[in-house]
């Protein structure tokens, strides 16, 4: 008998072996699974299906929360409420992703990324059919807000997931490819807006959005692969989530990010909040479909995302954040004439430059972060969608009283800011790597 216990590794088991023994293995094989696991490669059947699934986790996220900004001019007329109260129906949306980011973080640690994901896409899609119920002005605000903190639980933990379930080698392409499914699904929501609000009112706007949006959430349901990278954190109470956040706060790489999120998310979202109002207006008076087709800008981001993401193999992370705001910049000024067709052309440049350099900062705080890495990402949606509230909403009152002209400088001054923050916080782009190194992802954490 003692010879059967013996670890030779060699000839057969007996037939009396106790089975206790290889059923307890499996308490310690997620945990050690997920500490070995290297990530999907890019082409794999699992790559192209976390890709797609977050797509449509994209749209029903960014079609909902922003599906009132192509009808403001209507929602505005209709509820007898100004253009920086109209809004609020945008701001208080992103006020409430922002205040839920760091509490859906923690709760995908402990009950997995997708699960998380699920559970906030689904209760988001039913408070979205509630909305064009709404009887009243705040009503509508109050369910907008819940929809936003419902939203909150797909922005940082979609980041965290594709940075534990893509290989390491491909995250930044990855990330790309995320952000520009993000901008198919604010460029669908805002189509479908603006028809529908035009010949049917913002009520029906609204609901044909979320009509799109519960699609685009059962997509994701269906298509996003099971987690292999995610081992739950143990729980560290209020003090550990505090020496997470600290660290993560400490760090004055992550903080440049943050601020990035912060500046430029706000001055884009100004920019969309406030040009219907500017082109529904003399000399131009447009309609409200006609406006609507200023989101196909989005487009423009849907490209530099992927593209700006293939660049920094090339020239690192910093020079392609840094061209983006540039890029951001150099657009919104050709929007100051009065000729539309320069304006349109000024909208594309501004809006690939800032999808540009979202992507890499969105993708770059899960490489910079070694731990915490859902906590760091939320920190940087919780700047992100403090600035699109604040500063989205306070452009309005720029607009109102000085008119476009000031409310463009102030966002280029923004960029500016921006591209300063990015140059001195980072370090230059580092010398390209052995092949070995670039085949273990080294090159990915090594560009500047």
């Amino acid at each position: 008998m003692p010879r059967f216990s013996a670890p030779s590794g060699t000839g057969p088991r007996p037939a009396t072996q106790p089975a206790a023994r290889p059923a307890a293995r499996p308490a310690a094989a997620p945990a050690a699974n997920a500490a070995a696991w290297a990530g999907h490669p890019k082409g794999s059947t699992a790559y192209r299906r976390i890709l797609a699934g977050l797509a449509f986790a994209g749209v029903a996220t960014f079609a909902q929360l922003y599906s009132t900004q192509a009808v403001l001019p209507l929602l505005a007329a209709d509820l007898r409420v100004s253009a920086a109260e109209a809004a609020l129906t945008i701001s208080l949306a992103t006020v409430g992703l922002a205040l839920t980011v760091l509490p859906w973080s923690f709760l995908a640690d402990r009950i997995g990324r997708v699960r998380a994901m699920m559970w906030g896409i689904s209760a988001a899609t039913v408070l979205g059919l509630l909305v064009p119920l709404a009887p009243s002005f705040p009503v509508l605000l109050c369910l907008r807000m819940l929809e936003g903190m419902a939203l909150g639980g797909i922005p940082a933990i979609a980041i965290a997931y594709l940075n534990e379930e893509v290989n390491k080698a491909h995250a930044a392409l990855a990330a790309g490819s995320y952000v520009a499914g993000t901008t198919l699904g604010g460029l669908a929501g805002r189509l479908v807006a603006g028809p529908a609000g035009e010949l049917w009112g913002w009520r029906a706007a609204a609901l044909a959005v979320s009509v799109l949006a519960t699609g685009a959430a059962v997509l994701f349901l269906v298509l996003v692969p099971r987690a292999q990278g995610f081992s739950a954190a143990a729980a560290g109470g209020f003090r550990g989530a505090l020496r997470t956040l600290a660290g993560h706060g400490r760090n004055p790489r992550l903080l440049a990010l943050y601020v990035q999120a912060f500046l430029l998310m706000g001055g884009f979202v100004a920019v969309y909040n406030y040009l219907g109002f500017r082109l529904s207006g003399a000399p131009f008076s447009l309609p409200a479909t006609a406006i609507s087709l200023i989101f196909l800008a989005y487009l423009s981001g849907t490209v530099s995302a992927r593209w700006a993401a293939g660049l920094t193999s090339r020239f690192g992370r910093r020079t392609v954040l840094v061209a983006g705001t540039a890029l951001m910049a150099g657009g919104l000024a050709l929007t100051l004439t009065e000729q539309l067709a320069a304006i349109l052309v000024g909208l594309l440049l501004f809006t690939g430059g800032f999808f540009a350099a979202h992507s890499i900062g969105s993708g770059w705080t899960g490489l910079i972060a070694t731990t915490g890495r859902a906590q760091a990402a939320s920190l940087y949606n919780l700047a992100y969608y403090l600035g699109s509230s604040v500063l989205g909403w306070a452009g309005g009152l720029v607009f109102q009283r000085l008119g476009w002209t000031a409310l463009a400088l102030t966002v280029i001054g923004l960029a500016g800011a921006t591209a300063a923050i990015t140059a001195v916080a980072h370090p230059g782009p580092a010398p390209a790597p052995a092949p070995a190194t670039t085949a273990a992802g080294g090159r990915v954490t090594a560009a500047g």
